[in-house]
This record gives C-alpha cells, sequence and structure tokens, in this order.
C-alpha cells in the first residue's frame, strides 16, 4: 500500500454520476474548509472545516467526515468502467480543495495509479506553491475567475483577488494542465457586459487557455443557511434568465478567441 492512501482529510459529501465539472461521467468529492465567504455560496456547509450537526426541518444531518484516501477511493473507483467508456474520473470540490494540499494531493495521485482522469474546482486562493504541488496529478483545472475589481471581489466574497490572478497567470504559464476559467454569473455583483468583458479580456490572455464557462446563479443552497442559523443575503436575488446569459455569452465571443459555453 502506497503512504497516499493513509492520508486523513475532512469531506463533506461525495457525489457520484455527474456529467458536470469535468469532461465524461465523475464522481465529485467535496473537501471540507474555505477562505471565501461568497454571499451566494450553494455549499455554506463547506465554509468551515470543522464538523457541523445540524437540524434541517426536524431531520439531524452531519456536515464532516474524517476519512483516508483509501476509503474515498473506495467509493470513486466503484464507477470505474464509467470513467474509461466517457473520458470521466474525480473531480475535487469544495469548499476549496486546495486547503487540504495533502490530501488532495493523495486523491490525485492514486486517481491517477487507478489510471482515471482528474479536475480541481478551485479558487485558486492559496499560496502557488500549493497549486505547483497537485499539477503533475491534475488534467483539468476549473478555475473560478469572479470578477477583476478587487475592491468589489472583496465586498462579496471577504477577499480581495490578486492572489487569484496571479496564480492563474501561473497555471496557464506553467502548461501543466487544461486550465479552464469559469464565471458564476451572480446579479449585483458581476453581470454586466462590462464586467464579463473585462474578465474575457483577462482569460483571453492566458497561454493555453482556450475555454470559459458561465454559470447561472441558482437558489439550491438556500434551506443550508436557515440549518446553519445563518442569513441568506441573496434571497432577493432572482437567476439570470437564458437571454440575459446568451447575451454575456456573445459578450465574451466579441472580445476573445474563448469557446465560452454557458454551465459546465
Amino acid at each position: 500500500m502506497e503512504d497516499y492512501n493513509l492520508i486523513r482529510g475532512r469531506i463533506f459529501d461525495i457525489q457520484r454520476y455527474s456529467i458536470h465539472d469535468g469532461p465524461g461521467i465523475r464522481t465529485i468529492v467535496f473537501l471540507k474548509g474555505c477562505v471565501l465567504r461568497c454571499r451566494w455560496c450553494c455549499n455554506p456547509e463547506s465554509q468551515e472545516y470543522d464538523i457541523q450537526t445540524v437540524n434541517a426541518n426536524g431531520k439531524i444531518r452531519i456536515y464532516g467526515e474524517d476519512v483516508t484516501v483509501a476509503q474515498v477511493m473506495e467509493t470513486v473507483m466503484r464507477d470505474a468502467d464509467y470513467y474509461r467508456r466517457s473520458g470521466g474520473g474525480l473531480t475535487l470540490s469544495g469548499g476549496e480543495s486546495l486547503l487540504q494540499p495533502e490530501f488532495a494531493k493523495g486523491l490525485l495521485m492514486a486517481a491517477k495509479d487507478y489510471g482515471i482522469g482528474t479536475a480541481l474546482e478551485s479558487m485558486a486562493c492559496v499560496d502557488y506553491e500549493v497549486i505547483a504541488s497537485v499539477l503533475p496529478y491534475l488534467d483539468t483545472y476549473l478555475m473560478d475567475i469572479k470578477h477583476m475589481n478587487p475592491q468589489k471581489h472583496k465586498a462579496f466574497t471577504g477577499r480581495t483577488n490578486e492572489l487569484m490572478l496571479e496564480n492563474a497567470r501561473k497555471v496557464a504559464q506553467s502548461g501543466q494542465t487544461n486550465l479552464i476559467i469559469r464565471t458564476p454569473v451572480i446579479p449585483t455583483f458581476n453581470d454586466t457586459v462590462e464586467e464579463i468583458r473585462a474578465i474575457a479580456e483577462f482569460a483571453d490572455k492566458l497561454p493555453n487557455v482556450t475555454q470559459l464557462h458561465l454559470l447561472p446563479y441558482h437558489r439550491l443552497g438556500q434551506d443550508k443557511y436557515q440549518w446553519l442559523g445563518r442569513k441568506y443575503e441573496m434571497g432577493e436575488i432572482l437567476p439570470p434568465d437564458q437571454e440575459k446569459m446568451e447575451m454575456l455569452k456573445k459578450t465574451v465571443e466579441s472580445v476573445s478567441g474563448l469557446d465560452c459555453r454557458i454551465g459546465g
């Protein structure tokens, strides 16, 4: 048994049979902990690293479980045939999965040893040395770029964006992984033509980057805030309609050579 099989980490969910968050059919492993506090976060249970117990409409739920790489991969590899037929594999998500760097690296290494594809959803809000440590085992990096203005970014997420933008440049320049830029489209935050254009122009200048995914805001995590005893700050905000998303897609295509997709 390789040493990485014994590495322990903290997860809050494993989602099988996903057709999002990377190519093919995938299993998504959600890691606990995040440095951002995005107002629209659909996984608020991911933000705190601590294990949380909540009352969800009379049913007790526990958010968080300590597991080993080997335990996670036992679940992941149940669907190995689907990965091989579809070009899918393992995706790490969160939270910010790179806040548990050794665990994340161990999972990616294990997937590679099993011969399945790897992907990572991340805001890149960590030291670049952490990112560099996982790149040799990473096929696809799904990196969030939420806004180009550092002050507005901080107002809605709790952090400025300079580190993330610099890390995007470094990952792109490394050429070690397929970097895809993803932008959650959030009304009142970044859903104007000017704001999406600025992100597209930034992404278009990144070497080796060919895709930008626009992810429409949704309210699917709203109930969790009540269970956690927190206020949902986006309660009055409606998701963008398809016409708006198509208009923003055309904006990206008008200022860049990127393959722009709605969803992802």
